[in-house]
């Protein structure tokens, strides 16, 4: 009988929990984010200014809307188009964005005012949070909202007050380090 290798049972596996094609290509993630954005070419630039990232490749067409774009950030890829009217919708258009991209640094405050002088706006300004990570909230200019972390070390009476604190603020109808 043939000995399974630790590769094939993985793949086995992805292609029973998704379903249909296993292969994955080369530094992507089984969910890659797609951002749809009212101005992509300018994104592009906001988020090699603002998060270091890199361009391997755009596809554009001859009115110099975006069609795909594709940036590493990290070790993850982003992918992303100009928005297309009747087709998809950037949160711009839409009034809000309904997903938040996480980014985790190893200086999760170099990056912050990196992203901040950039040109992205506070919603939840960088503090320890009771979760044990340095976290904070920005929207970028194109409307796409990011949550900035890492991981730092709090006493347990630290994490304590800061999960009152915050759970007092939500009882009171308040969002816990919402910056007005």
């Amino acid at each position: 009988m043939k000995k399974e290798n630790k590769k094939t049972k993985k793949s086995k596996r992805i292609k029973s929990s998704i379903g249909g094609q296993a292969r994955i290509p080369r530094g992507f993630g089984t969910v890659t984010p797609y951002l749809i954005i009212n101005g992509a070419a300018e994104a592009i630039d906001f988020y090699k200014n603002a998060f270091g990232a890199k361009k391997p490749g755009v596809e554009t067409l001859p009115d110099g809307k975006i069609l795909h774009a594709r940036m590493k950030i990290g070790d993850s890829i982003l992918m992303m188009s100009d928005e297309f009217p009747g087709n998809t919708a950037s949160p711009t258009s839409l009034g809000d964005s309904t997903v938040t991209m996480h980014v985790y640094s190893r200086d999760v405050d170099k990056l912050w005012e990196r992203a901040v002088g950039a040109g992205a706006r506070i919603v939840m300004p960088i503090d320890n949070q009771f979760w044990g990570e340095r976290y904070g909230k920005l929207v970028d200019p194109f409307g796409h909202t990011w949550s900035l972390s890492m991981q730092v070390s709090m006493t347990r009476n630290e994490r304590e007050a800061k999960r009152q604190a915050a759970m007092d603020m939500l009882t009171q109808g308040k969002h816990p380090g919402k910056s007005d």
